[in-house]
Order: C-alpha cells, then sequence, then structure tokens
C-alpha cells in the first residue's frame, strides 16, 4: 500500500487542498444563507416563513448529486456557465444552508423565552435582542450538530468528482484506473478523510469546551 501512496502522493497533494477548500468554502457561506434563512422561518413575516420552508423543503428533500448536476450542466442552458470548482461550491452551499438553517433555527428556539422578556424590559427591540442576547446562546447551543454538519459536508465533497472536479475521490478513481488496486487506493483516501474529519472534531471540541467555561 505505501508503495501506492508514493506513487499518488503527487496528486494527492493537489487533490487534498482543493477538497478542504470546497468544504470549508460551503460551509463558510452555507452558514450566512443558512442564518438568514433561519431568521426567516422564525420571521413573524409569513411570507418570509413560507418563503424559508420551501427553500428547507427543496434542498433536503432532493439529493445534493443532483443538484450538482442541475448547477453544473443545467445552468449553461439559461447563460450561467460556471467551472467545476465554482459549480461545486455552489451547489454545496445551497445544500448545506438548508440544514444549517436548522440548526441555527432550532438553537436560537432552544433560547429560553425569558431572555427575551428580560431583553425587552431592559429596552431592546427585536433586532438588538437577537443580535446581543438570543444569538449569542443560540450559536452556543448549536455548536455541536453544525460541527457536524461541516465534517458531514467534509465527506459531501467527494460527489464534486462526478463534475470532473479533481479531489481525493477523483484521484482515487484515475490511479485505482490505471493500476487496478482499486481497494487499496479508496482506502487510502477513506483514511484521509478520516484524519480531515478527526481533526474538525477535535477543533470542534475545543470549541465546545472553550464556550461553556465562557458561559458558566
Amino acid at each position: 500500500m505505501f508503495d501506492l501512496l508514493a506513487r499518488a502522493w503527487p496528486l494527492l497533494d493537489a487533490a487534498i487542498p482543493v477538497t478542504i477548500l470546497l468544504g470549508l468554502s460551503a460551509f463558510i457561506l452555507g452558514s450566512s444563507l443558512g442564518m438568514l434563512i433561519a431568521l426567516a422561518r422564525l420571521s413573524a413575516i409569513a411570507p418570509l416563513r413560507w418563503l424559508g420552508f420551501a427553500y428547507v423543503s427543496v434542498f433536503r428533500g432532493t439529493p445534493l448529486l443532483v443538484q450538482l448536476l442541475l448547477v453544473y450542466f443545467g445552468l449553461p442552458r439559461y447563460g450561467i456557465a460556471l467551472d467545476p470548482i465554482p459549480a461545486s461550491i455552489v451547489a454545496l452551499t445551497l445544500f448545506s444552508a438548508a440544514y444549517l438553517s436548522e440548526n441555527f433555527r432550532a438553537g436560537i428556539a432552544a433560547v429560553d423565552s425569558g431572555q427575551w422578556e428580560a431583553a425587552r424590559s431592559l429596552g431592546m427591540g427585536y433586532w438588538r435582542a437577537m443580535r446581543r442576547v438570543i444569538l449569542p446562546q443560540g450559536l452556543r447551543i448549536a455548536v455541536p450538530p453544525v460541527g457536524s454538519r461541516l465534517i458531514a459536508l467534509m465527506k459531501d465533497t467527494s460527489l464534486a468528482s462526478t463534475i470532473t472536479v479533481v479531489e481525493m475521490t477523483r484521484v482515487a478513481e484515475e490511479v485505482g484506473a490505471t493500476t487496478f488496486r482499486y481497494m487499496e487506493m479508496f482506502l487510502i483516501v477513506g483514511i484521509l478523510y478520516w484524519l480531515i474529519n478527526q481533526t474538525l472534531t477535535l477543533i470542534q471540541s475545543a470549541v465546545e469546551m472553550r464556550l461553556s467555561r465562557h458561559f458558566r
């Protein structure tokens, strides 16, 4: 296996940063969009709630692979042609935003209603209370599921190989095809995914511990 790793390493050395770029970019952008969707679903304005619900329903109810193919192969029909990496980031962002919005919404909803009352008693309006009181507590509650979503998203980047993005899974397919050592090659890539996700798990645990100490 080590000889195969040495043979594949020049390709993997370029593919690993692509995998991490896809995952982190989609997570950051998806978190921003997901927060907006979460706030829309919690809004007192009915059309915003319906729009947020429709978004979550569509993107959670359809496969990520189909969404990737629609963005990469479907949008050019309407004059929007994206390269493989931007197309992957767009699809992963839209997909992750639906799940992250539910994580954020659950965290905000879990904040005790007394916090709202306390904020209003201090003369805070809705948005000021949300920004200074509710969101900090809601985000702390949402850290575990949000961290899990990042780890899941990092694994979802493997689907980008279907639209020719040269990330780790694509390298495994190419090297496996030339050496016929598919089992070993995919095992190597599986270990690399595991190492990346274990690192993210440790970072998540550190963030949770820090937030727990801060809010004691």
